[in-house]
C-alpha cells in the first residue's frame, strides 16, 4: 500500500528561489519570484506548503481547496461515482469468475475509480465527497457479489429438484398458489437488489471466516483508496512575510 500515488492534488509549481537584484542607485535588495505565476514579489509574501506564493495566488489556492458546495455538485458527483461504482463491480465479477479468485489489485483499482469519478463530478474534494466514494466502493464490490450468489442459488435449486425427481408431484392446490402468487414489481426488485448488494460483502466475510479476513482487507483496501482519493488538498498557509529591506549601496 505505501507505493500506492497520494491522490491528493498538489499544487503545480516548484519552490521559489530568492533572488537578489541591484537597484539604480546601486543597492541591493531581496526579491522572491511567485511559484504558481512566476511574477516577481517586491513586497511580501506567503507560504503555501513551503512554497513561496504571491497574495493574489494564495487567495485563489485557499479558494481552490474549499469544499464544493450545493445540490447540484453533489449530485454530479453521486451519478458520476455510480456510474464507475457499475463499471468497477463488472470489471470485480470477471475477474473473479475467470480467476475464482478475489484480487486485492483489482478492489483498489474500484476504490481509485470511484474516487477519481465523484471528485471529477464535484470539482473537488471534502468529507462529504470521501462518504460517498467510500459507501459506492463498498456497494461495488456488494454488486460483484450479487451475480455469484444467485448463480449459487440457481445450482442448489437444481440440485434441490433433482434430487426430489423421484418423489411426488406438486398437489394441485399447491401449483395454483405458486401461480397466483405476485410478480414484485420493479421498485420492490430494485430495492431488494440493492439492500441483497450492501448485505453480501458482510455476508461473503462471515460465511467464510476464518478465510473471510483475507477478504475484509481486500474490500478496506478499496475504500481506503477512495477515501484517499476524495480528500481535500492539505494547505498549511502562512503569512505574510515581508521582502527584505534594501540595504545600503556600497560606495
Amino acid at each position: 500500500m505505501d507505493a500506492t500515488p497520494d491522490p491528493t492534488p498538489r499544487l503545480q509549481f516548484d519552490t521559489a528561489i530568492d533572488q537578489k537584484q541591484i537597484g539604480p542607485d546601486g543597492s541591493e535588495r531581496l526579491q522572491a519570484t511567485c511559484a504558481a505565476c512566476d511574477r516577481p514579489i517586491a513586497d511580501a509574501y506567503f507560504d503555501v506548503n513551503g512554497t513561496t506564493v504571491c497574495a493574489s495566488c494564495q487567495g485563489e489556492i485557499a479558494r481552490q481547496a474549499e469544499t464544493p458546495r450545493g445540490v447540484g455538485i453533489l449530485a454530479r458527483a453521486i451519478v458520476f461515482g455510480v456510474v464507475a461504482a457499475v463499471l468497477g463491480a463488472a470489471l470485480y465479477y470477471a475477474v473473479i469468475a475467470i480467476t475464482n479468485f478475489e484480487i486485492g489489485i483489482v478492489a483498489i483499482a474500484i476504490g481509485y475509480m470511484v474516487g477519481f469519478s465523484v471528485r471529477k463530478g464535484a470539482g473537488g474534494g471534502g468529507r462529504r465527497f470521501q462518504i460517498i466514494a467510500l459507501l459506492l466502493t463498498y456497494w461495488a464490490v456488494g454488486l460483484a457479489y450479487v451475480p455469484l450468489a444467485f448463480k449459487g442459488a440457481a445450482t442448489a435449486q437444481q440440485e434441490q429438484q433433482e434430487s426430489a425427481k423421484a418423489g411426488a408431484a406438486i398437489p394441485a392446490a399447491d401449483r395454483t398458489e405458486s401461480d397466483a402468487r405476485p410478480v414484485a414489481g420493479l421498485g420492490i426488485a430494485l430495492a431488494f437488489l440493492a439492500g441483497l448488494s450492501f448485505a453480501l460483502p458482510v455476508l461473503a466475510v462471515i460465511g467464510s471466516l476464518p478465510g473471510g479476513i483475507i477478504s475484509a482487507a481486500i474490500i478496506a483496501f478499496g475504500m481506503l483508496q477512495a477515501w484517499r482519493m476524495t480528500a481535500a488538498p492539505r494547505l498549511v498557509i502562512t503569512g505574510p512575510y515581508r521582502i527584505a529591506p534594501e540595504s545600503p549601496a556600497v560606495p
